[in-house]
């Protein structure tokens, strides 16, 4: 990942160097993720990790962006696309049911899967992942006929999907989860 030119000093590639990184987050998680690990697998030296990022906390939430435009942007795209709240729901519970198992990447949602571990020390990053957790289930929530539960439902919902990946669940497998949970909220939302 390094490159440069002769008295430019060691230059890297970013986007590589975060794919890099976001991979070694997802499988150990914020604080299993070792500085160690994070520059062995990125291909620099830690002062050019701390030159480029700040620290492992801006590295990690400059991943989480990262993987918030690509590989979890799905999220992103059923919020401004749909304009149904059922079919908002539907299409997430589905999409998600696809990316989350993957033979490249550890499984589930990096979102949903990093701070599983993570301790009082460093609460206020699990804090702020969960902060981005509650805001798309809000977001769920403003949609036409969902509710407020409708959408924590569905919040944990995901949730449980993307630990069932990161278990060796299916797209098939998850594709059932989804579509019970779709019955359930429109059981609720015809109530």
């Amino acid at each position: 990942m390094m490159a440069g030119h002769a008295g430019q000093g060691r230059k890297f590639n970013t986007t590589a160097a975060l794919e890099a990184a976001m991979t070694v987050f997802w499988e150990h998680g914020y604080e299993g993720s070792s500085m160690s690990a994070l520059t062995r697998a990125m291909g620099i030296n830690p002062p050019s990790l701390y030159k480029a990022f700040g620290s492992k906390e801006d590295l990690f939430f400059a991943v989480v962006d990262h993987y918030n435009a690509t590989r979890g942007s799905f999220m992103a795209r059923v919020f401004e696309e749909e304009t149904d709240g059922m079919a908002m729901l539907r299409r997430l519970l589905l999409e998600a049911a696809d990316h989350y198992p993957s033979s490249q990447f550890p499984g589930g949602c990096l979102v949903i899967s990093a701070a599983v571990t993570v301790t009082e020390s460093n609460q206020h990053v699990a804090d702020r992942l969960a902060g981005m957790r509650s805001d798309n289930v809000e977001v769920m929530a403003e949609y036409p006929g969902i509710t407020p539960e409708m959408a924590r439902f569905a919040g944990a919902t995901l949730q449980g999907m993307s630990q069932q990946a990161r278990d060796g669940a299916t797209a098939d497998d998850l594709r059932t989860i989804a579509e019970f949970a779709i019955t359930a909220l429109e059981m609720k939302q015809a109530r």
